[in-house]
C-alpha cells in the first residue's frame, strides 16, 4: 500500500503533539493523505458546495479513482459529505441531541432546524411475553406501534419505532398527529407525566427495509438507541427503538461527580 508521511499536530498549550490519525512510524496510506487534502477543499468550498467530479479530483490529487473514492467514502461516512443526486457536496454539521428525557422535537428546534415526521405504521397488537414484561402488562395484552421516519429540514435522519399499552391511550389511532411530538401529546392530552428512562446506546447496520426508508446505503453506520420510558409514579410506559444516521447525528450529555 502506498504511504506518504505526514507531520504531528501540535496542541496550543500543550508540548505533547496530537498526531490526527498518524502512526507513531510518520507513515500514512495514501487515501488519507488524499483525506486530509479533500478536507482543505471542503472547508474552501464551504456548506452546500459542490465538489468537482472524481475524475477530476483523482487527476487534481494524482491519485488513482479507486484511492479518491476510499477517501470520499470516509468522509462520508464522518458526515463531512453527502449525496445529492450524482453530485457530491459539503453536509452541515451534526445535529446534538441530548441524552435527556426530551422529546426528538425540542432538540431539533434547538438547533434551528425544523423537526417533522413522516407516518409509516400505527397498528394494534397483542403483547409477547418479552414485551409484555418490559412494559409491565399481561401477555397477550393489546400494544400500540407506532413507527415513523424522522425529518429534519425535510431530510429523513432517522427511524423511531414506539411501544405503548393500549391502556394508557386508547384513543392514540384518533387523537394523535403522527407529525407531532409524542411526548408533548402524553402531557398536554393523555394526562401523563414522564418520569425517567433507562437508555442504551449502540452503533449497528440499517437492515435493507431500514436503510430504504431513511434513504442511506445499507453500509452506512447507524447509531440505535434503546430507550424504556417510566410515568412519574415509576410504572413503565413506552418501549423506544430510535436508529440514527451516523453521519448526521451526535449526542450529547453532561457529567457531574458524585
Amino acid at each position: 500500500m502506498d504511504e506518504t508521511p505526514g507531520p504531528a499536530t501540535p496542541l496550543p498549550g500543550l508540548g505533547a503533539p496530537i498526531r490526527a490519525g498518524i502512526p507513531e512510524h510518520g507513515r500514512v496510506p495514501k487515501y488519507y493523505a488524499v483525506k486530509g487534502q479533500l478536507e482543505a477543499l471542503l472547508d474552501e468550498l464551504g456548506e452546500g458546495g459542490v465538489l468537482p467530479t472524481e475524475r477530476d479530483l483523482a487527476a487534481r490529487f494524482e491519485v488513482a479513482r479507486e484511492t479518491l473514492r476510499q477517501a470520499l467514502r470516509d468522509l462520508l461516512i464522518q458526515g463531512r459529505v453527502r449525496r445529492r443526486g450524482r453530485s457530491t457536496v459539503v453536509a452541515g454539521p451534526k445535529l446534538e441531541q441530548p441524552l435527556s428525557l426530551a422529546s426528538y422535537t425540542e432538540g431539533v428546534r434547538r438547533q434551528g432546524r425544523v423537526p417533522g415526521r413522516n407516518l409509516i405504521g400505527l397498528e394494534r397488537f397483542a403483547a409477547d411475553p418479552l414485551l409484555a414484561g418490559q412494559l409491565d402488562i399481561g401477555v397477550g395484552e393489546q400494544v400500540w406501534h407506532l413507527e415513523r421516519v424522522l425529518l429534519a429540514d425535510g431530510e429523513r435522519v432517522g427511524l423511531e419505532s414506539t411501544y405503548l399499552a393500549v391502556a394508557r391511550v386508547p384513543e392514540l389511532d384518533r387523537e394523535f398527529d403522527p407529525g407531532s411530538s409524542f411526548y408533548a401529546f402524553l402531557k398536554e392530552r393523555a394526562g401523563v407525566e414522564l418520569g425517567g428512562a433507562d437508555e442504551r446506546i449502540e452503533t449497528v447496520l440499517a437492515s435493507p427495509r431500514e436503510a430504504l426508508l431513511i434513504g442511506t446505503p445499507p453500509a452506512l453506520p447507524m447509531l440505535l438507541l434503546h430507550r424504556l420510558t417510566r410515568d412519574a409514579a415509576g410504572v413503565p410506559l413506552e418501549r423506544v427503538r430510535s436508529l440514527y444516521r451516523g453521519d448526521r447525528f451526535s449526542f450529547t450529555t453532561r457529567l457531574e461527580a458524585d
